[in-house]
């Protein structure tokens, strides 16, 4: 069995899904008491969140790169960036360490090709949703369209992330107000809508 690595902790409320997904998914692949192999680093989001907000995106790399480094010393074979959002500076990660690092926007793609989906709403914080770090893999590497909420939207899906969710608070009107953003991008034509914050899948 290979040894999974999470670079965690962005915020740890989706980390704690990563983890427990991995494990089920093994549970269930092979029974019994099995769990994953898993070399896990978590790191603290709260200077991170400042460093993003400042758009300091090279000192946010910094931080990462160091801890993918100590994942890999770990004995990991491979990394997942357990956050959207970090994917900005993936390639920094990447260029850091020796093993492969799996992206979780080509993971998406494939199973939205896989379900024949060409149009795809996107959710997620306002680096995500307005950025090209994520959007233009999806539309340059695999020929998707990715369709966001109107700039309004988009900060209300981004302040509920950080205020909230990031927080283990579940607000059921904010809750409401994303199945409107959600029912709006679906009028616009979108096959799916992808959740593009950990934390959203885990509300």
């Amino acid at each position: 069995m290979k040894t999974i690595g999470l670079l965690g902790g962005m915020s740890w409320e989706s980390t704690q899904g990563y983890y427990r997904s991995i494990n089920e998914g093994v549970k269930s692949r092979l029974g019994g008491l099995h769990s994953a192999h898993i070399a896990m680093y978590s790191v603290d989001f709260d200077p991170i969140e400042k460093l993003q907000h400042q758009g300091n995106w090279a000192g946010t790399a910094a931080i990462l790169s160091q801890a993918a480094k100590n994942i890999q010393a770990a004995g990991a074979d491979f990394l997942l960036i357990c956050t959207n959002t970090m994917h900005k500076v993936a390639p920094q990660i990447e260029a850091a360490i020796n093993i492969p690092l799996l992206h979780i926007a080509d993971a998406t793609a494939k199973e939205l090709i896989k379900q024949n989906i060409k149009t795809v709403g996107l959710l997620g914080t306002t680096f995500t949703m307005e950025q090209g770090f994520y959007k233009d893999r999806l539309t340059e590497k695999f020929g998707l369209s990715v369709v966001v909420p109107n700039e309004a939207d988009r900060a209300v899906v981004h302040e509920v992330i950080y205020q909230e969710l990031c927080l283990g608070q579940i607000n059921p009107n904010s809750k409401a107000e994303y199945l409107r953003i959600i029912q709006t991008l679906a009028d616009q034509g979108v096959g799916a809508v992808i959740l593009g914050c950990t934390e959203l899948v885990c509300w």
